[in-house]
């Protein structure tokens, strides 16, 4: 589907990047409300996050305030000038939402893994101006993501960016959320002109990797950062080890390094052309192995020998990233090529094999 979309910039706020949404995970209190967005707005920020309603795993949690705290953000709103930004889930949510006066909208991940409730909140967006920020949903599935905004954009809403959250995985090591940076990279090619914020407290889960995560975020140039910033980071009710101090929050975002991407010099042409080159050898290389791999189907149609055999694979696995990384690559890279390479061979072999 083709897509055309408006400016998510309000009145006031510079189109320079990074944009800043920044706030509480949840609004708690209207004197926690208002003590964060004053020292927010202090430090420069124009747009003011917070939780109202709050998706949790699993029952018993804190699940927000309600309705009741929409109040607070109005009078943050009226005191500071700041913008508002709330997370909306159902219908209810949305109504609630703009009867308060929010600025701005977002569908948090598990919500854009539904359909049935992108398109309730999509139904009770028609008629409406707001900008709508949509996070990826928890299983990197680009088409799902996809499908989320394209709901919110056939309810008449142009306004759209997203929020690359990071991807759920019950393999953790450092990041709460895999960050699998290619998916909002794809997704920007295929619309170059939807704004893409990146959320680096629900990718890192940590405090400490909220730094680095944006300075990655900008590197590949991303449009903004949602971070979550609350007065006092190790009381809070709800995410507490990945929230920053407003202070913090300025720190951050002054040692960010923001790089021109629309600059391309002499050199860096040169050097794209190298990549091109080896782009190429790659797909020949690879499409030699594929050949090799058809004439070891082939014998093994002809000696009854099955396809797969796990000793010879596990040893490729192992071999292959012991090499990558003495040649300077991260072990997982290099596993997560060659089972992609494996499953295309597997998949080779098969066809051929059953070919009768």
């Amino acid at each position: 589907m083709e897509m055309e979309f408006e400016s998510i910039l309000l009145p006031g706020i510079e189109a320079t990047r990074p944009l800043v949404i920044a706030g509480p995970c949840s609004a708690e209190s209207e004197e926690q409300v208002m003590t964060t967005g004053r020292e927010l707005a202090a430090k420069g920020i124009k747009i003011f996050r917070a939780g109202i309603w709050k998706p949790r795993t699993k029952p018993g949690g804190f699940e927000g305030v309600g309705v009741v705290g929409l109040p607070w953000l109005q009078r943050l709103k009226h005191e500071t000038g700041m913008y508002t930004a709330v997370e909306v889930a159902t219908k209810a949510h949305v109504d609630a939402a703009l009867a308060f006066g929010v600025d701005i909208l977002w569908i948090g991940a598990r919500t854009t893994a539904n359909p049935f409730a992108m398109q309730e909140i999509a139904d009770a967006l028609k008629g409406h101006d707001v900008p709508v920020l949509i996070k990826n949903p928890v299983n990197p599935d680009i088409e799902l993501w996809i499908g989320g905004i394209e709901r919110i954009y056939r309810a008449g809403i142009t306004r759209i960016g997203v929020i690359h959250r990071g991807f759920s995985s019950a393999d953790k090591k450092i990041y709460r959320n895999l960050p699998q940076w290619h998916l909002p990279i794809e997704l920007r090619r295929r619309y170059p002109n939807l704004p893409i914020i990146c959320d680096p407290s629900h990718i890192g889960g940590r405090r400490d990797l909220v730094q680095p995560l944006s300075q990655q975020a900008m590197d590949l140039g991303f449009d903004g950062l949602i971070i979550e910033s609350h007065c006092n980071p190790d009381c809070a009710w709800s995410d507490a080890k990945q929230q920053v101090t407003p202070e913090t929050l300025q720190q951050i975002l002054s040692e960010l390094v923001i790089r021109d991407h629309a600059v391309t010099t002499e050199s860096l042409t040169d050097l794209r052309h190298q990549i091109d080159e080896i782009d190429e050898q790659i797909l020949e290389i690879l499409a030699k192995r594929m050949r090799v791999s058809g004439e070891i189907a082939q014998y093994k149609k002809e000696n009854d020998v099955q396809v797969l055999q796990a000793g010879r694979y596990d040893e490729i696995l192992t071999k292959r990233s012991q090499q990558g990384v003495e040649m300077g690559m991260s072990e997982e890279f290099v596993k997560e090529v060659f089972e992609a390479i494996h499953a295309e061979s597997v998949r080779k072999q098969l066809a051929l094999i059953n070919n009768k």
